[in-house]
């Protein structure tokens, strides 16, 4: 019987250390950045994007590890990939992902063309470059160039922008939850923190 009670202890005692290493108590400064002027979002969705540059080799890095946690997270978590566009370079990709996000390639072609310039060493980083790439993929070519340069986009590259100014972001890769919280890095350790924080804001909803 002492045996058995032993054992039983000692069980106990490996689940809970196996429960604590699950449950990882992030922090504040040190895993993720707390935004000084955070958005309100209303509604019961949390909002979570991540902005990203396609000729970024540490979001290149980042994409296979956000892509696999975005199809186990949770219903109420609406994941928004956001290109940002700090600089002109930055900004022909992101009219060259809004032009094929409007015409319903976005999910065929956001990981494609992380591979064709990080892999195959294209250099796909202006229009011209772009139209014949997306085009490669089934994209009409004629409508994603009316679409790069039109109000649509034009208003989606704004949004970029001013996102990237209110959350502070200097650099990417960045994820943002919920307006609030900020999570750098390209390893499988960002959507855990991202998941942490997640957590954190439904229960700051409560």
């Amino acid at each position: 019987m002492k045996r058995v009670i032993t054992l039983t202890g000692l069980a106990m005692a490996v689940g809970f250390a196996t429960m604590g290493a699950q449950a990882a108590n992030y922090v504040a400064g040190k895993d993720y950045r707390v935004i000084e002027n955070p958005e309100k979002i209303s509604g019961d969705a949390i909002i979570v994007r991540e902005f990203f540059w396609y000729g970024c080799p540490h979001c290149n890095v980042l994409d296979p590890h956000m892509e696999k946690w975005a199809k186990t997270k949770d219903k109420d978590v609406v994941f928004l990939k956001t290109p940002a566009a700090l600089n002109p370079v930055w900004e022909a990709n992101a009219r060259g992902f809004y032009a094929a996000q409007l015409l319903g390639f976005e999910n065929k072609t956001h990981s494609a063309l992380f591979n064709a310039i990080h892999k195959d060493g294209k250099k796909l980083f202006d229009q011209a470059s772009l139209s014949k790439w997306y085009g490669s993929k089934g994209v009409d070519e004629k409508k994603f160039n009316s679409l790069y340069n039109s109000f649509a986009v034009g208003t989606k590259i704004g949004r970029s922008q001013a996102g990237a100014k209110r959350y502070q972001l200097s650099g990417v890769p960045a994820v943002v939850v919920q307006g609030k919280y900020v999570v750098t890095g390209e390893d499988a350790t960002v959507p855990k923190v991202v998941e942490f924080l997640v957590d954190k804001v439904r229960a700051e909803k409560k």
